[in-house]
């Protein structure tokens, strides 16, 4: 079946986080990190289906959501799970937190990598830990590991756990398979937990490769955590429903508690059936998606090259969020956000909101049709004028 990513679908008046949250009846909102599209037909046949039968009670968890989870890890990504290692959670944000607070306490220290997603920080400082930063080096062209700098923090034995993000949000690397064994090996010599964040996973473009943490070997297997979602590959935000993978039984064990004491363990009936849909019969739509996506990144980069050269696109190897160097205009990323949003009614997330090292970037969501992106991007052009 053909997908048509160009048609526009009205958002306003759904209760939408991304359209209903606007400064004004004029803001385009290319900020929040889900997408403009319809999700795929038997996507929405199988919510339809369930729809009709008219009873949304309290949902037990069938075999075919597992068999479409390990069936997805398999085909897709060349590793096979069992069924034993899911946890099932509402969310990505929830299981992180429900994992700091199972292997933590407070006073301990989480290592991250910076800039990343700023929600990490919540469900860090949420359980009463302490964040250390990495900060991923820039290069002018993309982001390396500070290897040195990363064993030096994990070395302090009051760092438990390390969260990975990758793909990574917002810095759009895929890290190599040498990256990530030098990560993991390092986390095993200091005895730190890796806990993987992978939502990204389905998202990478032509010419990259994504490894799974937990693949690389039985030891980073044993020492890992990984945490997933269909949500940001197939635009199921709204429908909380995630996994937690992990081989390790005495950390299932913790982590299944510490999901019920949150409770945060049950997942929205439709979610279900959206999961079992997506990864039984969606990929047809994701390799489409992932076309017209690489599309809208190399336009969005043409156009700043072209038309807005004092900003710098860091080139994505994944993700619909394109990570822009601004830092030539002198303008601090929170003023400049709000000049974007004040004079071009286009509404962007800062850098700053990253991490102290996102000062002088901004982040802006590509997962639009074509058409939009152009007017966003004629926006931010308006702007630039302006500032010049």
């Amino acid at each position: 079946m053909k997908y048509d990513f160009d048609q526009i679908i009205n958002r306003k008046h759904t209760n939408s986080a991304k359209w209903d949250t606007a400064h004004g009846l004029d803001i385009l909102p290319m900020w929040v990190a889900d997408m403009d599209f319809k999700t795929a037909d038997p996507i929405i046949k199988a919510l339809e289906k369930r729809a009709l039968h008219g009873i949304f009670g309290y949902a037990s968890i069938p075999d075919a959501y597992y068999e479409a989870e390990v069936r997805w890890w398999e085909k897709r990504h060349a590793f096979k799970i069992n069924k034993e290692w899911i946890e099932v959670s509402t969310g990505v944000i929830p299981s992180l937190s429900a994992i700091v607070q199972a292997f933590t306490e407070a006073g301990d220290k989480v290592l991250i990598q910076s800039p990343v997603y700023n929600y990490f920080n919540t469900s860090i400082t949420n359980n009463g830990c302490d964040i250390v930063v990495n900060k991923l080096k820039y290069n002018g062209e993309s982001y390396e590991i500070d290897f040195d700098d990363f064993e030096q923090k994990a070395s302090n034995e009051k760092v438990k756990l390390f969260i990975l993000c990758n793909p990574h949000n917002p810095v759009g690397r895929v890290w190599s398979r040498d990256e990530l064994k030098r990560l993991g090996d390092i986390c095993l010599r200091h005895n730190v937990l890796v806990v993987v964040d992978e939502i990204h996973r389905d998202l990478v473009y032509k010419n990259n490769q994504f490894i799974p943490f937990a693949s690389l070997g039985e030891e980073f297997l044993m020492n890992s955590i990984t945490c997933t979602a269909p949500s940001k590959t197939f635009n199921l935000a709204g429908l909380k429903t995630s996994n937690i993978i992990s081989a390790n039984e005495k950390y299932r064990k913790k982590i299944n508690r510490s999901l019920n004491v949150n409770e945060a363990i049950e997942p929205n009936v439709f979610g279900i059936e959206a999961l079992i849909a997506a990864y039984n019969y969606g990929e047809g739509w994701l390799d489409q998606l992932l076309d017209y996506l690489a599309g809208n990144r190399d336009y969005f980069n043409s156009f700043l090259k072209e038309r807005i050269p004092k900003l710098r696109v860091i080139i994505p190897e994944a993700t619909y969020l394109i990570w822009i160097d601004c830092r030539s205009l002198g303008i601090p990323s929170a003023e400049l956000s709000m000049k974007i949003l004040e004079e071009g009614h286009l509404r962007i997330n800062e850098g700053l909101i990253y991490g102290e090292v996102g000062e002088g970037f901004i982040r802006i969501n590509i997962a639009c049709p074509r058409a939009i992106l152009k007017e966003g991007l004629e926006r931010l052009e308006q702007v630039m004028k302006l500032i010049n």
